[in-house]
């Protein structure tokens, strides 16, 4: 299916959550795209994998849709469509391991809210806490080998700037519902480098018209 002749919906919560990154790309890629909110949980049985986000793309040329879920799968998919990863094989995968590190960070984040045990929960706090540091520092050193553009690769708007941007703003935004002090832990560990990738990617012009349920989040590190 041509691109060129592709709408789509958007199928999450009303949250920021794990639909940013791709809201982000679907705004970038200037395409035609809506939010859709099913009804949960009576819409799961509807839904590929019975989970969200679910990206259905239409045609205008009568194609069957196209349903995909899961949503760095989503995030992928559309970053190959319009461009914002690489072609080259190599260069695309130093972009999606670090979209994996992310995911990672956020799967000990999760155990550990959801742990009824402190000793468990403790020891995920721990491997939480250290998992970030790395991932901190492999941005930032990322970012100051790039010239400290506010860039992660390269001089334009990429997949790994996008999903680095979705992931702050749903730790910080998404994730204080569960952990009031999440703001507390994390923003003093941003470093300056990675501030500025967070206001460069939130002024992109491709970016600008996307409003985020959780507000300016260059507002949140910034304040």
């Amino acid at each position: 299916m041509s691109s060129s002749n592709a709408s789509y919906t958007l199928r999450y919560f009303d949250i920021v959550g794990l639909a940013e990154s791709s809201r982000i790309l679907l705004t970038a890629a200037g395409v035609e795209w809506t939010d859709e909110h099913p009804e949960w949980p009576q819409e799961k049985p509807n839904q590929p994998h019975g989970r969200m986000p679910v990206l259905v793309e239409k045609s205008t040329d009568g194609s069957p849709d196209f349903v995909i879920c899961e949503s760095s799968n989503i995030e992928r998919y559309l970053a190959r469509t319009y461009g914002f990863l690489p072609a080259d094989l190599k260069q695309a995968a130093l972009q999606e391991q670090l979209r994996d590190l992310m995911s990672d960070v956020i799967a000990l984040f999760t155990s550990q809210v959801q742990c009824k045990n402190e000793e468990d929960k403790a020891e995920f706090q721990t491997k939480f806490d250290g998992l970030l540091e790395t991932l901190i520092n492999i941005q930032t050193k990322l970012l100051k080998d790039n010239n400290n553009t506010g860039r992660l690769f390269g001089n334009k708007l990429s997949y790994a700037d996008i999903v680095t941007y979705g992931f702050y703003m749903t730790m910080l935004v998404s994730f204080a519902g569960f952990k009031a002090d999440i703001i507390d832990i994390i923003k003093p560990k941003l470093t300056p480098e990675i501030v500025k990738l967070i206001s460069v990617v939130e002024s992109d012009p491709l970016v600008v018209k996307h409003k985020s349920r959780g507000g300016s989040l260059a507002a949140i590190v910034s304040a």
